[in-house]
This record gives C-alpha cells, structure tokens and sequence, in this order.
C-alpha cells in the first residue's frame, strides 16, 4: 500500500490477521512500531495515531526449571544428533547469557585464563561487552567442547555451521564452516525439550540462572551486572523478582532484633596490674 493509503482500519485489521495467525502481542506491537516510525518519519502518523491502539502485553515472569528439569533435559540434549545443543544450553544454564549472546561467540571472546567470557553485541548497551565469570560447569563446557576444534582461531565460531550424518550410532559432523555461526537450533531445541518432559522456552534458562542466583544471596545490582540489564530494566527486574529476595530480606532483618551477648567476666578476664614487687631490670 501507498502511505498515504494506509488508515488506522488498515491497522487494526493486520492487528487482528496477525493475532489470528498465532503470533504475539508483542510481537505485533513491534511490527506496528515499525509502521509507526515510517508514517511519523513523512508527517503522517500524527492525525491517525489517536484511533491506533496498541495490544495490550501482559509480561510473564517465566518459568525457572527444576534441578531434575535441568538433568532430565541435559540428558536429552546429550543424545541428540546436534552435538552444539549440549555446551549451548549449559553455558544458558550457568552465565546466563541470552541465545544470540551465545550462538555468535568467537574464541577470542572465551579466556580460559581468566575464566570468562566477553559478551559481544548484546540487546542492550549495557549487556554489549560486558565480562562473565565462568563457574566450574562453565568451564568444562567450554573447554570439552573446544577440543573437537584443535585448530581453532581467534576469530573462528565458539559454536560453528555444522551439517551433521552418522558413523554407526553416534552423530558426527559431515562439514563444517569455522567463520560462520550456527543457525537456527529451534528444532534441536524442541526435540529435547520433547524427549525430557519439559515445558519451557529456551529464555527460560535464562530465568533459571536470574532466579538461582538471587534464591542464593546474589544482589540485584551483581545479577544485572552479569545479565546485562538497562537501568530501567533492572528497576523492572526488581519489582518481578522482589519476591525472591523476602527470605534473604527478613533474614537481613532478624538480625537487627537480636540482643548481642555479653561475655562474662571470665570470657574476658581484666587484665592484671603490674605489681610494685616487680623487679626491673636495671
């Protein structure tokens, strides 16, 4: 359509053929978005934007998966032809990295050394080159996995393009481009979540590691450090994981109810003068 075609009919009714055919408020809202900004770019968007109306989003928390989810679907991901699954949903599990974050590292980006990883572009300002410690499970990942690539570069994939086949039972990799990242592992990822039992998406793992490390004492201010939140976000986050932190806050609190003890006399003996009778040295 012409620009000057396009009504707020017209974008209410892709708002509704677009709900029809499954995809997300959101989604649709950032589609629109993008209209928006090409009609408000021509001086057009101003006298349709009052009868436009954007769909209402309804933010879920999402779901942090068990400690038997986790071993259930490593195990899956362990047997499945796609041998990159594995390291990748590990690495989710333990970093908290998002999959993009993931799919496109370079080895120049993992320093075993130091244990850690540099994120690269990220989906925030504050997400993009920020360093992650890497944990024990982390490491191992990363490190198994490097050893199916000896010669490996700087600037080679962490988890390359692969076409995979079979030698007997187990899958191998027929070919394989080292300067290109792995593509779309959506099937790979469904196929274990299939074959595990669980329901979730793969940003769930992501929530798994948020909610982990604030169950377990972490700040909110070291948890968006490590995932990369905006100021905004992290003000967001506060308020959706505020929850997580009421035991960790009470307990904080019961400390300032407690009547310190006092050492006995005997605990702390006062010490005793020196004597007149004392010789001294001459």
């Amino acid at each position: 359509m012409l620009l000057l075609d396009v009504s707020a009919e017209d974008i209410a009714d892709y708002q509704r053929s677009r709900l029809k055919a499954g995809a997300s408020p959101k989604s649709i809202n950032l589609e629109v978005g993008t209209l928006r900004a090409v009609l408000r770019r021509h001086r057009m968007w101003a006298n349709m934007q009052p009868d436009v109306k954007m769909m209402t989003v309804h933010e879920t928390t999402g779901k942090a998966l068990t400690e038997d989810e986790e071993r259930r679907l490593l195990d899956c991901c362990r047997r499945l032809r796609s041998r990159t699954l594995l390291p990748i949903v590990t690495l989710a599990l333990h970093t908290g990295m998002r999959r993009g974050e993931i799919q496109t590292l370079r080895w120049q980006q993992v320093d075993f050394l130091n244990r850690t990883v540099t994120v690269g572009t990220s989906k925030t300002e504050a997400g993009t080159g920020r360093v992650i410690p890497l944990n024990e499970r982390a490491r191992m990942a990363l490190q198994t996995w490097a050893t199916n690539f000896p010669d490996r570069k700087p600037e080679h994939s962490v988890f390359p393009w692969e076409h995979y086949g079979f030698a007997g039972n187990k899958p191998h990799a027929k070919t394989m481009d080292p300067n290109v990242a792995v593509g779309d592992i959506t099937t790979a990822w469904e196929s274990a979540k299939a074959k595990a039992g669980v329901v979730s998406r793969f940003h769930d793992l992501r929530h798994t590691a948020c909610t982990r490390l604030l169950e377990r004492g972490a700040s909110l201010s070291v948890v968006a450090s490590i995932m990369g939140w905006s100021a905004s976000t992290t003000a967001k986050m506060a308020k959706r994981y505020g929850h997580i932190g009421s035991d960790i806050q009470r307990t904080a609190l019961d400390t300032l109810a407690r009547v310190p003890q006092q050492r006995s006399p005997e605990a702390n003996p006062e010490p005793v003068p020196e004597s007149d009778s004392t010789p001294h040295s001459q």
